[in-house]
C-alpha cells in the first residue's frame, strides 16, 4: 500500500451524532499525487498528521472537489472512534503534513455496528454446542 503525504490546511472537523467530517485544503492550483488521490473517494483509507504523537484513524474518503484556487479532500470518521478523533482538533486551522494510505477495510466493514457473538464449542465432528438462552431456532 502506497502512503500518500501532502501539506495542506487543516480546514475544520465538524460532527454529528454519526459521525465526524474531516475537511484539508490543498492550497496549489497542482495536486501531487492528482492520480492516486482521485482513484480513493468511496474507499476506507487510513489518516495520519505526520510527526505526531496521534494514532491514526480510519477513515471514509468521502469526496475531492478541485477549482482553480485549491483542492478540499473531505473524509469521514465514525463518531465511535473511541476518543482518537479528539486528539486531532489541536491541529484544526493549521498546515499539517496528512498522511494517507489506503486500508483493506470496506465501506460496509467500516460502518458495521459491532456485536458480541455467540459463546460456543467446536466439537471433534465438527459440529457446534451453543451455550443455552443464546440461539432460538424457528421451525
Amino acid at each position: 500500500m502506497t502512503t500518500t503525504k501532502l501539506n495542506v490546511l487543516f480546514k475544520k472537523m465538524q460532527k454529528d451524532d454519526k459521525k465526524e467530517v474531516l475537511m484539508f485544503h490543498v492550497l496549489s492550483d497542482e495536486l501531487p499525487h492528482a492520480d492516486e488521490l482521485l482513484k480513493m473517494p468511496g474507499t476506507i483509507t487510513v489518516l495520519e498528521i505526520a510527526e505526531s504523537e496521534i494514532e491514526p484513524i480510519a477513515a471514509e474518503f468521502a469526496n475531492i472537489q478541485r477549482d482553480s484556487k485549491k483542492t478540499v479532500l473531505k473524509f469521514n470518521v465514525n463518531a465511535d472512534s473511541k476518543g482518537k478523533i479528539d486528539k486531532f482538533y489541536p491541529f484544526a486551522g493549521s498546515n499539517v503534513d496528512l498522511l494517507i494510505k489506503p486500508s483493506q477495510m470496506t465501506i460496509e466493514e467500516f460502518y458495521e455496528k459491532p456485536h458480541e457473538g455467540l459463546e460456543y464449542k467446536v466439537n471433534n465432528d465438527g459440529t457446534a454446542d451453543v451455550a443455552p438462552g443464546q440461539l432460538e431456532l424457528v421451525k
